[in-house]
């Protein structure tokens, strides 16, 4: 039971710590006011227009009697009612009106029915508490005549009801806009935390955060801080190792492909000349999976200029690309180039064609490459994205690369919000779609 109730109420209850907030401090208030409004309707101010309305009908009444008993004084008593409590009496012969003048969920209107009810009878009175702004309109029938009465409303209802109202919600308005500023005050660190968390995520500096609001989420602002400072020293510095070591191991490199030069066999020098340039372009891919995670400042991107830069500087011919909408895409140019032409170069490497499609939905950039190779087997896709791994089937073994061309890709496109996923395409070989925020 208490387990369905908690599920519901997660359903319905605001998922923002500020609206959850909100609620705390603002329920007790609004419960308290219906609290307070139903104990004063009922106990004060239903039970004060009950005696107003009573004493009413019991005058006119009284009215109805002497009028039945002595007519021909009926003018003196009429004029001293006038005088000295502002009532309009007027006796004619007629009907008592058909449309009822009674306001159906009023309750002075159902306190002055059930009086009238119990004193004249179901039929022998009739009256309306809206005709008139300042008066109630009362008819009572007495043999042919009709006797109509106009009393003013503070005689059935008395002006305390809206000032008591007033008093009662407008404080607690006061009360909610002061939460509301020192909610907000308080929720906004938070909020800004989780935004700097979120750029760090995708890999953007965050120099200009300060911490800020309440003493614990200060600290844990301060500490978010130096975590994404010490992970920053971190890739700084081994990007700095990788860069020292790539320049000790050219070094060498250069030295043995002059010294090959000069071998007078060239078959054996062109054996291990080949063998140097791999390893020169291995040592290449590493740094750039290494780089791929370094920080690099974000910036707006026209994702048609950008696959247009792409082809130009690759001097790609076999690429084909269909981009059917504009859209500016806020990321790392870079990296993410550096991603997309790995998965190009990828379809390159094992079919003749690559053929690019880009779409876009409401906040997503959906990037489809396909190529006409082999493919690769469904049970190898979450195992291509591993760093180094390399197939030995359907696209067989690549001499040309390490096995770090998927793992970048993926690494830079999760840093960016976005999801990439393997499938088969149309054209019988491997469809990567990339799916990007913006």
């Amino acid at each position: 039971m208490f387990s369905g109730l908690n599920k519901f109420l997660k359903i319905i209850l605001p998922k923002g710590l500020f609206y959850r907030s909100l609620i705390i401090v603002a329920a007790p208030i609004i419960i308290l006011q219906v609290i307070t409004t139903v104990v004063f309707f009922d106990s004060i101010w239903i039970k004060a227009n009950k005696g107003m309305t009573k004493s009413l009908v019991a005058e006119i009444k009284t009215l109805h009697d002497v009028y039945n008993n002595d007519k021909e004084n009926i003018d003196f008593l009429t004029d001293s009612y006038k005088n000295n409590f502002n009532f309009e009496i007027d006796v004619n012969e007629g009907h008592l009106p058909q449309i009822s003048g009674e306001r159906r969920f009023s309750p002075m209107d159902r306190s002055l029915r059930r009086e009238l009810k119990s004193v004249f009878g179901n039929s022998n009175y009739w009256f309306s508490s809206f005709r008139y702004k300042n008066a109630v309109e009362i008819k009572i029938r007495t043999g042919k005549e009709i006797i109509t009465f106009l009393a003013p409303k503070e005689k059935i209802s008395t002006s305390s009801a809206r000032i008591f109202i007033l008093w009662l919600i407008f404080p607690s308005l006061i009360l909610v806009l002061i939460a509301l500023v020192f909610l907000k005050n308080q929720t906004r660190p938070i909020i800004n935390l989780a935004k700097a968390a979120e750029r760090f995520g995708k890999g953007d500096y965050v120099n200009e955060f300060r911490p800020s609001g309440a003493l614990e989420i200060r600290k844990a602002s301060y500490e978010f801080d130096r975590m994404a400072k010490r992970i920053n020293r971190h890739l700084n510095q081994r990007s700095e190792l990788l860069s020292g070591i790539s320049h000790d191991l050219r070094t060498p490199l250069t030295r043995l492909k002059l010294q090959l030069a000069m071998i007078n066999q060239k078959e054996i020098s062109k054996k291990m000349s080949d063998d140097i340039d791999e390893m020169e372009k291995m040592l290449n891919d590493y740094l750039h999976f290494a780089k791929s995670q370094t920080q690099e400042t974000t910036v707006a991107i026209n994702v048609n200029h950008f696959f247009n830069e792409i082809a130009k500087d690759s001097n790609l011919t076999n690429l084909t690309y269909n981009i059917s909408d504009k859209v500016v895409l806020i990321a790392r140019k870079i990296a993410l180039k550096r991603c997309f032409h790995n998965l190009i170069q990828n379809g390159l490497s094992y079919g003749k064609n690559v053929y690019i499609n880009l779409s876009s939905t409401t906040n997503w950039l959906i990037v489809l490459i396909e190529d006409d190779g082999p493919g690769i087997p469904e049970d190898e896709y979450k195992n291509v994205f591993k760093p180094f791994y390399r197939l030995d089937k359907s696209r067989s073994l690549n001499t040309s690369g390490v096995g770090l061309g998927l793992s970048i890709a993926e690494d830079i496109i999760i840093s960016h919000g976005g999801t990439v996923q393997l499938g088969k395409g149309k054209y019988l070989g491997l469809q990567v779609k990339v799916s990007l925020p913006f």
